[in-house]
Order: structure tokens, then sequence, then C-alpha cells
């Protein structure tokens, strides 16, 4: 049996983003009404329905307009152009996605030449800035092509009075749900008040006062809310309320944990979770841990049949030395006792306000209530379960979030001491997203000579299924004897990039299945869905699960919706997204250096033991897809295998992969690298960290010189692709159009590599999130920041001052970042002894955003500029960006701002299934030449919050959400903390 690697694996779409303003700028508009057809006879076009949204962001001199047009009719609109009228000074400045213009006090956005239409029931948007002075009304009309359009209609309000947040209630307990709500909009009135927890509805009340008493709860930590739904079909949600129901009478501690400085004292409260029958006297001691924290007062609190509900205060005092975690215990007699851990914090006197800021949001990603983690303790993408980006689904994570664990624990180390959750997020990482050798049980046959088979890459998902050559040459694989000889394994110590938690999908293997090792039945599964080419948006995808035993899907499981073979056998297969891996290292990293500093390594070595070790499976993304020759790469047959490491282009490529038969006699697997590189996966960091360090050091013989040469190669990567302007450009490949093809002519080279505008993925391009450019620059940055790297330091003096130029952030705290970015021109071929200047590579921003972990990215990476070079602008602008989001954009969860999500028009999007290919999903979704992203997906109808998608269909509002990603609120508690530990309180 050949072996058969997946012939495209993940094209991910930027995590944290959907790329929606490029997505729902995909229509727009017909005649202007009463224009008839000058041939008599011919019928007169539908009447034109629009409606319009205007949003603006206000700091007083000036603001950012949005305008989002909606078609509300039953036809498409071509040529559009959209009209109002300003009541003030309002003077344009700048506009993006349409073409802006003013005269007087009118102005006009006419439709931009690569988005002329929208369709029926689709949306475009555009924004712009304006300067004023004196007042600032909105507009109150607006005309299309002459028709005036409708305005926003007003969601109804919903608060949840009862129960009220940090209620505490013993097992089999009726929890009182009640609410208030009313509606907004002149004569529309409520209809009904569900009540929900999590995404279980637990009952609806049509009529005021609205209640429902929800009975016999079973003992855990509930999020509860209210969703009201008005006459108009609007509908919106409470704010969340967190409860916990006790298995029997208990004693209630808040919060959980908490930190305390050294010389001064903090707090906790104490209760019952029930009315006792006589007096109760809970006792407060030190249990465990740092001798140097104590109960100052309420070592003894009196509870009475009537006061067991009022909170008791404990106090504890640290002392001046003493550094670590104590654990108090709070029992009671016929009480189940509660455990609070205080943190003594170690010599952080100067960290101020920064660093109790990163104790409270960390705090609030733990807290259970919150729900950013399963019962397994894994991180969610996103506490909401209707979220669509590269994630289908909010409760679905990727590697990045398990990273982010990781560095978010390796922070809290710092900060703490306690390196005990570091060394956990490792080992929750390990378990469930690092394949087990029973998830991979034929690797031993896995020959290095011929790692995989052929199979071409195609631009669109109606390309597929892609056939298996046999007879395009592939190279050897050099580092598989390397890795077997210093681990003494044959598996792969790399994570999968998706996992379902919940197992919402239903992939999870069932007793008997061919797939013995990993997720079960009611655990989370391994999932992929990206699979066909460049164009295959997340919207056209069809998940699938990593080991296919043909249970679901077609009668070839789902294995010939993407390769064409003459027999399909029974395998597993996995993806690894290197960005992912290498901050897991860059973590590690920081932990080490922090540790070091407390002397405390010792507690984390065999951690650090582990992330040299995935460091060295990391290679694999530093090699062409098909260990092909690297360097002018042209035609599949004719460019040549590669021996050695001719094949490693050094960077950090879009993934690796690896799969295999199920039948352990069927004798058989596979290996593939990638040949598309993107500057935002690259880690100079990681690379660094690998070289370095000596525990960080990977056991495999040549990987310390792979990274040297690789550290060298990533930052002359990020110096070819920067432009005119300061910002970094796509990527390059190896193998154009993933088929080893021809470039145009005149295409720019980097050490024979192809100049590719957009790698990778195309919808959206992969060019234009700002999040990559953050993301990946503040690796520059730590870079410069740790060895004062000469190159890394040239980029970050061009790249800071660009993006400097671009933020805003306003006296009154409102800012914005980039968000778009649109591209034009090309790179200078690469000369190591004499690098181009880039005078033709341009990039403009094309709209802004206030997205709260690239903010903090953001911020991190001009922190680590700012303490290094003393550039005093970086560290202003990343203060005043953190101080903003904390003053304007916290909420009980976390830091979150409302998105509007006009892309989710695409849920009804079609999903391309071959003619006469016919299968189904677990939970019996057909899967057909008819699907769509829904129908496949059936399982969202169900969700809370799916009436605001519906309404939207159905040519209502486009919705939107206030998401809480884990890895945003990762990154924002980081930034924090990072700003204390360069800075103090300056």
């Amino acid at each position: 049996m050949r072996a058969l690697p997946v012939p495209e694996v993940p094209p991910r779409p930027p995590r944290g983003r959907s790329g929606r303003l490029l997505l729902a700028a995909t229509a727009v508009i017909a005649l202007p009404l009463g224009m008839t057809s000058a041939l008599s006879g011919t019928a007169q076009a539908a009447p034109l329905q629009c409606s319009v949204d205007y949003t603006k962001n206000d700091w007083g001199s000036g603001f950012t307009a949005s305008v989002t047009v909606t078609n509300r009719g039953s036809e498409a609109i071509d040529n559009w152009t959209l009209t109002y009228d300003y009541s003030g000074n309002q003077r344009l400045q700048q506009g993006w996605n349409g073409q802006w213009s003013q005269s007087g006090k009118t102005v006009t956005v006419k439709n931009p030449p690569y988005n002329t239409r929208i369709a029926a029931g689709a949306a475009v948007t555009a924004g712009a800035n304006f300067s004023y002075s004196g007042t600032n009304a909105d507009p109150t009309a607006f005309h299309l092509n002459g028709t005036r359009c409708g305005g926003n209609l007003a969601a109804p309000q919903a608060t949840l009075t009862s129960p009220r947040a940090g209620a505490v209630f013993s097992e089999g307990a009726t929890v009182p749900l009640r609410a208030d709500a009313r509606a907004v909009e002149p004569g529309a009135t409520v209809e009904k008040v569900e009540f929900y927890s999590d995404t279980e509805l637990l009952g609806t009340d049509a009529t005021a006062p609205y209640a429902f008493d929800w009975k016999d709860v079973p003992a855990g930590n509930y999020s509860l809310y209210a969703v009201a739904h008005d006459s108009n079909g609007m509908s919106s949600e409470s704010t969340p309320v967190g409860v916990q129901v006790t298995d029997g009478p208990s004693v209630v501690a808040t919060p959980a944990q908490l930190g305390v400085r050294q010389g001064e004292t903090a707090r906790f409260a104490v209760k019952l979770s029930e009315q006792p029958s006589e007096t109760v006297t809970a006792t407060v001691e030190r249990t465990a841990g740092n001798s140097g924290l104590s109960v100052l007062e309420g070592a003894a609190l009196t509870f009475t049949p009537s006061t067991w509900n009022t909170p008791q205060t404990v106090t504890i005092a640290a002392d001046d030395t003493g550094s670590g975690a104590a654990t108090f215990t709070v029992s009671a007699p016929g009480h189940d006792a509660a455990e609070v851990t205080v943190t003594q914090l170690a010599g952080s006197g100067d960290a101020g306000e920064y660093e109790d800021r990163f104790l409270e949001l960390y705090n609030k990603i733990f807290d259970p209530a919150n729900g950013y983690f399963s019962p397994e303790g894994i991180p969610y993408h996103s506490v909401e379960t209707l979220m669509v980006e590269a994630p289908d689904h909010g409760h679905e994570t990727t590697s990045e979030a398990y990273s982010y664990l990781i560095w978010l624990q390796a922070m809290y180390g710092k900060v703490t001491e306690d390196w005990g959750p570091f060394n956990e997020s490792w080992q929750i990482m390990e378990k469930y997203m690092i394949p087990t050798k029973d998830d991979q049980p034929t690797n031993s046959f896995y020959d290095p000579s011929k790692p995989a088979t052929y199979a071409a890459e195609h631009p669109t998902p109606q390309d597929y299924p892609s056939a298996i050559d046999g007879g395009v040459p592939v190279g050897r694989d050099p580092i598989a004897a390397e890795l077997r000889s210093a681990y003494g394994t044959n598996e792969i110590y790399g994570m999968h990039w998706l996992q379902d938690v919940d197992n919402v999908y239903g992939f999870g293997n069932e007793p008997g299945s061919v797939c013995q090792g990993g997720p079960r039945a009611a655990g989370p599964s391994y999932i992929n869905t990206f699979q066909r080419g460049s164009q295959e948006s997340v919207w056209e995808t069809v998940p699938q699960p990593t080991c296919d035993d043909f249970t679901f899907g077609g009668k070839n499981g789902y294995l010939d919706l993407f390769i064409k073979d003459g027999s399909y056998a029974k395998q597993w297969k996995f993806t690894n997204a290197p960005d992912a891996d290498a901050r897991a290292i860059q973590a590690a990293y920081w932990a080490e250096t922090w540790a070091e500093e407390q002397g405390k390594k010792s507690e984390i070595s065999a951690t650090l033991s582990k992330a040299a070790k995935m460091g060295d499976y990391l290679r694999y993304a530093l090699f062409d897809k098909y260990f092909k020759r690297v360097g002018n790469c042209v035609g599949a047959t004719s460019c040549p295998a590669g021996s050695g490491k001719d094949s490693a282009h050094y960077l950090l490529s879009w993934y690796y992969a690896w799969g295999g038969a199920t039948d352990t006699s069927a004798g058989w697997s596979w290996r593939i690298g990638s040949s598309h590189n993107h500057f935002g996966y690259q880690n100079p960091m990681a690379a660094h960290a690998l070289t370095t360090v000596p525990e960080l050091k990977p056991k495999g013989s040549t990987a310390a010189a792979d990274w040297e040469k690789s550290l060298t190669r990533q930052i002359e990567f990020y110096r070819w692709l920067q432009s005119d302007e300061g910002a970094i450009a796509g990527g390059a490949t190896n193998s154009w159009g993933g088929n080893y093809g021809t470039p145009p002519a005149g295409t720019p080279t980097f050490y024979g590599m192809f100049y590719d505008e957009k790698p990778v993925y195309h919808d959206p391009p992969s060019n234009q999130w700002f999040g990559m450019q953050a993301w990946s620059m503040e690796r520059v940055a730590e870079l410069y920041h740790e060895t004062g790297n000469a190159m890394a330091k040239q980029v970050l003096d061009k790249w800071v001052p660009w993006v400097l130029s671009e933020v805003t952030v306003n006296p009154d705290g409102n800012y914005q970042i980039p968000s778009t970015l649109q591209w034009s021109g090309k790179p200078d071929t690469w000369n190591p002894s004499n690098p181009g200047a880039n005078a033709n590579l341009h990039v403009t921003v094309r709209d802004y955003s206030t997205d709260v972990g690239i903010t903090a990215a953001l911020a991190k990476t001009l922190m680590y500029y700012s303490a290094k070079s003393g550039h005093a602008e970086s560290k202003a602008t990343a203060k005043a960006l953190m101080d903003a989001m904390w003053e304007h954009h916290q909420d009980a969860m976390g830091i979150a701002v409302p998105e509007t999500r006009t892309d989710y028009q695409r849920f009804d999007e079609p999903v391309h299934v071959p003619a006469g290919w016919t299968g189904t999903m677990p939970n019996g979704d057909a899967i057909d030449s008819d699907s769509t992203f829904l129908s496949i997906r059936s399982f969202y109808e169900d969700d809370p919050q799916f009436h605001k998608v519906e309404s939207y269909l159905n040519g209502g509002e486009a919705p939107t959400f206030t998401y809480h990603r884990f890895w945003a609120q990762a990154d924002a508690a980081l930034a924090l903390a990072t700003y204390a530990d360069l800075f103090g309180d300056e």
C-alpha cells in the first residue's frame, strides 16, 4: 500500500479575525429606482430596498465613521452609490473600502472597482476618517442610488436580576432566574425572554415579570444569562452571571486565589452555601506552603441562621522576605471545606498597578464561572460557542490556544514564583494535543527515502480530489533517523492543530473503533477542516476526523473528497501548525529566564526538556513539502529531489504533517513539510532559545546547526519583505501554486524561492490582516531586546515609526489600530550582501479596529523595542493602548469589544461536494452536492445565539457579538505583566 499524504493541509485563516470587512464587500447595486428599459414591453426592475448601519469612534477633534449597507431586496444591486449629509463642519480626511468624496455637507461613497455588487441579503462595509470641531451629530438619512434606506433597529434590553453574580447553592436546590426586559424601538414589544446556562436553554417566559425556576440543579459552576426577543425580530442577551452549586453544605470562599506583596495584606470573603439550623463556626488556617503568609484577622468566623449568607472577611498578612504560594483552608463542622491559594509576590513592589491588573485579569480567565476551559482544563478557542473564523466553532480549540496557556502560566510563574501551573499547562497540552503512540500506530514503517507520494495542490475546492502521482520524484527525509536515534521512538512529538473539545461533531472514537488512541466518544476529539487549496475559506470546508476508519462520511470515509486514487485505506493523519509549537518554545525560554532569576530553574527542568524535544521535531517545518531541492524549483517532475539538507528552506512554513495506515499489518506511513512560508509564522525567538539555552537545546545531532541557520534566515526574510513604508509583506514559496508551477516572469526570489504576495490562503488574502504584523514583530522585538541583533533592530527601526503613524489614542481613551492592509508592488530579489531598498513595495491601511488581542501584541512589541532602544514614543503608546483597553473595554469576563459579523451571511454558502458523492456527518447531516456550511453543521441551529444569524439570513441586521477569545485574553494579560516587568509603574 502506498503512503497517501493529504494533498493539502490546513491553509488556515488568521486566528482571531474572520476577514469580515473584505468578505462583506462581495456585492453591490441595481439601477436607480424608477429607471425603466427603453424597450417597450420589458419588465421594470424590482424596487431597491436597503438599510444602513452607521457607527463612529469619536475622539473630540476627529472620528472614524463606518457605514454598513445591506441589500434588503430580492435582486442584486450593481454599481452602487451611497450619499448622506452631516449637519456640522465634519470634513473627510481619508476613506477605504469605497470611493469617498465630499461636497459641502454631502458625503458620497461609490463602490470600489473590486467590489461592485451587493447580492440580495448581502452587505458591504466602508469606513473613513473625518475631522471636525463643535458638535458631531450622526446623519439622519441615507440614500442608495437615490433611494432612501432604512436605518438601525435598536435591540431590546435584558438584565438578569436573579441570581446575583457569585451566588452559591447546594446540589438539588432551585435557582430562581429573574430578568427585566424592555423594547427600545418605538412600537416594538417584548415577545419573550429565554433563560440559558451556557448553551442550554433552561426555560422561557412570555409575560412580565419574566421568571423561571431552575429546579434540582446538579453540582457545578454555571454561567447564566437571559435573552430578550422583541416584535421586530431583534434580540439581545444580558451580561452573564456566574454561580456555583455545591454537592452539599459547604463553606464558600472568594476569590479562590489572590496575590499579596511582601509586607502587605490581602483579603478574601467567606460565607456558607445554605442556611444552617444552628450557629456554625468556621476556622481559617494555613495548611500548606509559604510560611511567610499568615492569618492576620478572621481566623474564627461565626455564622448564624440569619447571617449565614453575609460574607465575612479574612485578612492575610505577608512578611517582608517570604515568597511563593500557600494554601489556606476554611473549614466548618458539617460543611465541605474551601481552599484559597494566596501567593506572596517577592521583590515586586515596583511593579505596582500593571502587575495587579495582570493578576485581576488572570483570575477572571481562570474563574470557572466564566467558561474559558473545558472540564479537562483545555482552553476553548472562545467562551462563546457561536464562532466561525479558523476554528468553525467556539468550543473547538487550536494548538495556538495551548501555546498561549503555556505562555500565560510562564508569566504567572514570573509574577508569583509558583511554577506548578506552568508545568501543569505543558502536561495538559501533552496529554490532549500531542498524539500518543496509539494515535499514530504505524510510524515504525516510515521509510525516510520515500517520505510520501506526490499529490498536487490546486487553486479551488472545485479542483479536488487531487490525484496521487507516484511518478513525481520526492526527496529523502534527512532528520528521521536522527530523531529516532535521539529519542528512541518513531513517534512525532508535535501538536496537532485543531481539536473538537466538546466533541460537538461526534467524531470521538467509539468502542471497537480501529482508531484506538487519543480521545474517546465523550471527550475531546482531533479533527481536520482545511484541505482543498488556497481559495478554500472556513466557510467551504468539510470537517473530517484525523483517524478516518470509514465510520462517517461516504464509502471511503472522507478521503475521496481530497485525494484520488485507485483504492483507499483506513488511516490516521495529523497536521502541525509550526507557529504554535514555536510559541510554546518561546514561552519556555521566558520561563527558564525568569525561573533562573528566582533560583527555581530546577522546578521546571523536566518541562524545559520537553520543549527542547518539541523544537527538534519542529524542524520538519523547515523543509519543502516533498523534500525537493529548494531554489528555482519549477516543474513537479523536473524539480530535483533533495538529498541531505538541500531540501531545507530554514523558515517556519505553514505546516508539517504525518500519517499512516491504521492497520498495523498494512505497513506504511508518510511525512511531509511545506513549501509555503509566511512572514507571520516566523519566530526567531524560538530559534534563539533552541540554540543558546542549554536546557532547550534539542538532542538531534544537527538540530543546533539547523536552528542557527534558521535564525539568520528568518531575520533576513523580514528584511527582504519590508515595504518602503515599513510593514512586512506576505512571503515566499518553493512550490508555485502548490504544484511546482512556473511563476510570472519577473517574480522576485529569496534564496531561489518565489515571492508570494498572499501565501497559503486567499479568502481572505493572508497578507491583509494586521494581526500577523503584531504577532510576528513582537518576536523580532523580543530578540532585539535579548540579543541586540543588528538586523532585527534595522527592521524595527523602520517598522515602529510606520505603525506609530497609523495608531490613534485619543485623550478620552478611545483608540484604533490598523486592521486590514492593502499591498502593491514587489520586493527586490534578495541579495544577502547588498539588500535592496524595496522602493516599489508599498502598503496602505484600508481600515482600523480595536481588536483586543492584537492591540496587546502590538503594545508588547513597542515595549520590548522601547526597553532596548530608549524610544520614548513607543513606551508611551504601549501604555496608552493598555490603559485604554483596561478603562474602556473591561467586563466581568475579561476585556472584549463588540464585533459586527457581516461575514455570517456565509452560513448559507454552498460547500463543494463532487456530483454523485454522498455521505453523512456523525449526527446524520447529509453531505452531497447541495450541502452548505450550515447544512453539515445543523447543531448551530440549536445554539442560543443562532437567532441572531437566522434573523440576518432572513434580511435582518448584521449580528453583533462580544467574543472572549482565550488567546486574546492571554495576550492582554501578558501585555500588562510585560509592562510591569520592563518598566515597573513608570
